[in-house]
């Protein structure tokens, strides 16, 4: 068991009700919200050898934007807590990328804290509106549904690479995609607004670590044909296991398959009773990502 999956088997043995925990988003049916957090933090996430603050902003809040599409919501507002070796320039440029972000998804920043520190860390909670939309579930997965992916894969990976090879070209498009990543709005609404019991998850992660994570919650397999994909690198490594390329895995009913079409989705495979197929290869062990 790799230690994030350890971790998360402690948290929910500890806490007295762990009901709201399983997904990116904690969904709050009460209230209508999805809830999301994410970190980014310098050394781990991201280098300021290559990040511009306005880039890193703009980056952060992008990330967390991903997760309340794929959980089916509308973003709404968001909290910002940064800390580290702060200064004037960087503050400015920092929340003018969360500025031109904010102005394209009509998001509101309502609060946060700064405080100082030994390296540059941002952790964002992000509030999404669930109104007249269904939710997504890892868990919704079922036998026979159809497995359709949206955006390139590896190609943020291949940007990362490079970026640690000195090459920092910013016009390079493997380089811009991990720098700014692609979101999929419409798709997310097409999806929360007709389908139901479906899976959406980002594949921030990497798209084997999103099959393995819905596999694992839903209690199924898949069968996955990666000459589908839409990708730009060769590498399939880097296509099932590199990181941050934020596209949309998506898991059907057949039913839906004329809304797949409307919104241009391609099927990679379908989900099966057990086991992950790639290609004709079973993947038996977990080779999702590892955060710690």
């Amino acid at each position: 068991m790799n230690k994030e999956n350890l971790f998360l088997e402690i948290i929910n043995k500890t806490i007295s009700d762990n009901s709201y925990l399983g997904d990116d988003c904690a969904y709050i049916k009460e209230l209508n919200l999805l809830l999301s957090q994410d970190s980014l933090i310098e050394g781990v996430h991201f280098s300021l050898s290559y990040f511009e603050p306005y880039e890193l902003g703009m980056k952060s809040l992008l990330v967390n934007i991903s997760d309340i599409l794929a959980g089916g919501g509308v973003p709404k507002y968001y909290s910002v807590s940064l800390s580290g070796k702060l200064d004037e320039k960087f503050i400015e440029e920092f929340y003018r990328g969360l500025e031109d972000i904010s102005k394209t998804y009509n998001l509101k920043l309502i609060g946060g804290d700064l405080t100082k520190g030994d390296k540059i860390t941002v952790s964002i909670s992000i509030l999404g509106d669930t109104k007249g939309r269904n939710i997504s579930s890892r868990k919704n997965a079922k036998y026979k549904d159809l497995v359709y992916l949206k955006g390139y894969h590896g190609s943020s990976a291949m940007g990362l690479k490079m970026l640690n090879e000195k090459n920092y070209d910013k016009n390079n498009e493997f380089i811009k995609a991990h720098i700014k990543p692609v979101l999929y709005p419409e798709i997310a609404y097409g999806i929360s607004k007709k389908a139901k019991n479906y899976v959406m998850m980002d594949t921030s992660d990497g798209l084997y670590d999103a099959l393995y994570k819905v596999s694992k919650a839903s209690n199924i397999g898949f069968i996955i044909d990666t000459n589908k994909v839409q990708k730009k690198v060769e590498d399939k490594n880097l296509v099932l296991y590199g990181g941050e390329d934020y596209g949309l895995l998506i898991c059907l009913n057949p039913k839906y398959k004329k809304l797949a079409q409307e919104l241009n989705l391609i099927q990679i495979g379908e989900v099966t009773k057990e086991k992950i197929v790639i290609d004709g290869v079973e993947v038996s062990e977990d080779k999702s990502y590892q955060h710690f």
